[in-house]
């Protein structure tokens, strides 16, 4: 018998799903609730500000005390390269939750490593992007666009930290000798966060960066 199926003898549940999936998919379901929030309040406020810089058109911009004709805000080519990062992240994770419920150990290790080091990518684009905009004097209260620019595309970065740092530590048990097939609920939790992650990333992405 496996340590998942004594796992169950041992602690039945109502649903007949571990409660610790049960607690992850109801973490995601709140944190749906956030994000639609904060998605709704970016594009009730789209369109709406008086000074730039702008997303996506050239504006007037106070920079160095001086107002000044900026160019678009946005580099998509680099966004696009983050987001496609991003996705395969997603896959990866997949293929490391395989190798650990069938306890292939170099399989996890591999896959989760180039799960964490996508992640981490992810995370320097947007420390590099939120750096760039503030060099190009858009602050975070510059206009009604950074305020709900930075609000909603800094929540999700905090979310892709949390996740990294949640499967960085899965690595190091891994590595360690400490995640075995027996254990693979932990990593497999997780990856639903991380799947949760991405997905709102997809539609982030062309709301934030696409749409005009």
């Amino acid at each position: 018998m496996s340590d998942a199926a004594a796992h169950a003898i041992e602690h039945p549940t109502t649903t007949g799903i571990d409660s610790r999936k049960v607690a992850i998919w109801t973490l995601i379901g709140s944190e749906c609730l956030l994000f639609a929030s904060l998605i709704s309040t970016y594009l009730v406020y789209k369109g709406k500000s008086l000074v730039g810089p702008l997303p996506h058109t050239e504006s007037q911009c106070m920079l160095h005390g001086k107002m000044q004709a900026c160019e678009p805000i946005f580099s998509i080519p680099l966004v696009t390269f983050g987001t496609a990062v991003l996705l395969f992240s997603s896959f990866f994770v997949v293929l490391a939750l395989y190798g650990a419920q069938k306890g292939n150990r170099k399989m996890l290790i591999t896959w989760l490593s180039a799960t964490v080091v996508c992640g981490l990518f992810f995370i320097g684009m947007q420390v590099y992007e939120f750096s760039h905009f503030y060099h190009e004097g858009l602050g975070y209260t510059t206009n009604l666009f950074a305020s709900t620019f930075y609000t909603l595309t800094g929540f999700h970065g905090s979310h892709v930290t949390v996740g990294v740092i949640w499967l960085a530590t899965l690595l190091v048990m891994a590595i360690r000798g400490k995640l075995p097939a027996g254990k693979s609920l932990n990593l497999e939790i997780a990856a639903l966060y991380w799947h949760f992650v991405d997905v709102v990333w997809i539609v982030i992405f062309p709301v934030v960066y696409l749409m005009r």
